[in-house]
């Protein structure tokens, strides 16, 4: 089946409804689901036309907004394969992954193709550029190519297993790798979304991460786009996510907790309330007890903060709600027990094997170790890095499982619980310490925004990211939080031999959600540190 196929079926059952809604120059821009699936077709004769044919790799740097859904939805129907990367990850990272991406196509905006130009050795596998945005010189115009609404195209048989898709992770744990997307991953990726949430058609979904604009049309939800730089969640304007919000009446919000958070404190500190929102849809990290309060007090009972948990090569694994967290797992997660990512979905199964570096051939069962998952939504390889799939992926009797690189543990009621990446685990005197476990005690401080728990050169530190400012300039004030941290860890043996305990105004974080700590280059930094 291809996917393009669940899109046809919500403009078949409400050919009216809006499927777009957007603000443009400050003008509130609408399309329905009949005029942007013209769009879909009109982009995919005028693809056609130039030359984009049945397997293309397609390098697609499109913005957010528009073309960028119609341009996915015309690529899958014609059955090239659009390859999508992060362009927050800055040019050189882009690039790296733009020439092992095997792509014949580049299919994007002016500065796309100035990157083309200045770069062309590095993407010489590129055979024909077309130009989204006006015209370039040596390329195909799109809007030339897409004129005027050709008529619909046809659906193809799509066998299983056909690529659809090549999406880069973020790479803030390591290189950035291409993950093949199957049309049957999103096709399942989808049917799990739906059973997990139960949207209705006349749900108004904001997406804060452009490609989940597709799921809002293949559910048949109208996709109010937010006014944001999508590459810099942690900066999106709370006053215009608060007014698309408003305007439009949003009913879910999804993206990273970057996002979320700001928004939220910025409406309570004003004393707004979100009555139209029924869900906040959190993905990219596990998210603090403080969020959950948050969000609590500004959507009470009439919504919920959820958490899937997953990874790209495996999304959605397991689900949990706020008001859970908060009457339950909130207080363990204090206790330095983890953080609750909830049950598994129905479509997934979870296992936790013993921790190794090594390849795994079968499924031996541990207490605590690596999560690893299988399912119709779990991909089954990276784009031409063998290596990296043989370290990911398990095939036992004939099925397939991923590891998710995550350590954790499965309690008694079927809940997961995260305990922090396998690479970012702090060896101390022949124990592992997990850092979710230790920073789940710290930021239950008051004053304690966020906490990481990292390598200082070979013994462990634990680094605190203030609320309270000029927290910097008062040295009595940071030994007394410095104390009373140690304090609570205390109360949690091993942990109560840390003694190195240092405060930074900021983290570094990864570059798609802006909210992965890179606990790596932390532990650098705190190597560099004296004690507190």
């Amino acid at each position: 089946m291809n996917v393009l196929e669940l899109w046809k079926r919500q403009v078949e059952a409400r050919p009216e409804g809006r499927a777009l809604i957007w603000t443009e120059g400050g003008v509130d821009r609408c399309l329905s689901f009949l005029e942007l699936d013209r769009m879909v077709d009109s982009f995919a004769h005028g693809l056609a036309k130039a030359g984009v044919t049945q397997g293309d790799r397609v390098l697609l740097l499109e913005r957010p907004g528009p073309r960028f859904v119609a341009l996915a939805w015309a690529l899958f129907g014609l059955g090239a394969v659009p390859i999508l990367i992060d362009p927050g990850m800055g040019v050189s990272r882009l690039l790296d992954c733009a020439s092992r991406s095997g792509a014949a196509v580049l299919l994007g905006v002016r500065r796309a193709q100035l990157l083309h130009v200045l770069h062309g050795r590095r993407l010489g596998g590129i055979r024909l550029s077309i130009c989204t945005e006006g015209f370039w010189p040596g390329t195909q115009s799109l809007d030339a190519l897409a004129d005027r609404y050709a008529g619909a195209r046809p659906l193809r048989d799509t066998p299983d297993g056909e690529l659809a898709a090549i999406l880069y992770t973020s790479g803030s744990t390591g290189p950035a790798k291409g993950v093949n997307y199957t049309h049957s991953t999103f096709v399942a990726q989808t049917a799990a979304l739906q059973a997990m949430f139960n949207f209705a058609a006349d749900e108004i979904d904001m997406p804060g991460f452009p490609l989940f604009a597709l799921f809002s049309g293949a559910l048949g939800l109208t996709c109010a786009l937010p006014q944001m730089d999508a590459s810099r969640p942690a900066q999106a304007s709370p006053a215009r996510l608060l007014r698309t919000i408003t305007d439009w009446n949003v009913h879910n919000l999804q993206g990273s907790p970057a996002i979320w958070l700001r928004l939220g404190e910025y409406c309570l500190a004003r004393g707004l309330r979100l009555p139209s929102v029924r869900r906040v849809i959190t993905f990219g990290a596990p998210i603090s007890t403080r969020f959950q309060e948050v969000w609590h007090k500004l959507l009470g009972e009439h919504g919920e903060v959820w958490t899937p948990y997953g990874a790209t090569e495996a999304l959605p694994v397991s689900l949990i709600g706020g008001v859970e967290v908060l009457a339950e797992t909130a207080e363990l997660t204090a206790a330095g027990q983890g953080v609750c990512v909830g049950r598994p979905v129905p479509s997934i199964e979870v296992r936790i094997v013993p921790v190794s570096n090594e390849p795994m051939s079968t499924l031996e069962a541990a207490e605590v170790g690596e999560i690893v998952v299988s399912g119709p939504q779990v991909t089954a390889a990276y784009d031409g890095d063998e290596a990296a799939t043989r370290a990911s992926k398990i095939i036992e009797d004939g099925k397939l499982w991923h590891r998710m690189g995550d350590l954790g543990r499965v309690d008694e009621q079927g809940r997961l619980w995260m305990l922090g990446r396998k690479s970012e685990q702090v060896q101390v005197d022949g124990v592992a310490w997990y850092p979710v476990a230790v920073e789940g005690i710290a930021e239950r401080h008051p004053d304690v925004e966020r906490a990481a728990l990292v390598d200082a050169g070979g013994k462990p530190a634990l680094v605190l990211q203030l609320r309270k400012a000029p927290w910097h300039k008062d040295v009595a004030e940071r030994n007394r939080i410095s104390r009373e941290v140690r304090e609570r860890l205390a109360e949690h043996p091993p942990f109560d031999s840390l003694k190195e305990v240092l405060f930074k105004p900021d983290f570094p974080v990864d570059l798609r959600h802006n909210i992965k700590i890179d606990r790596a280059a932390l532990g650098r930094w705190a190597a560099t540190q004296g004690t507190t």
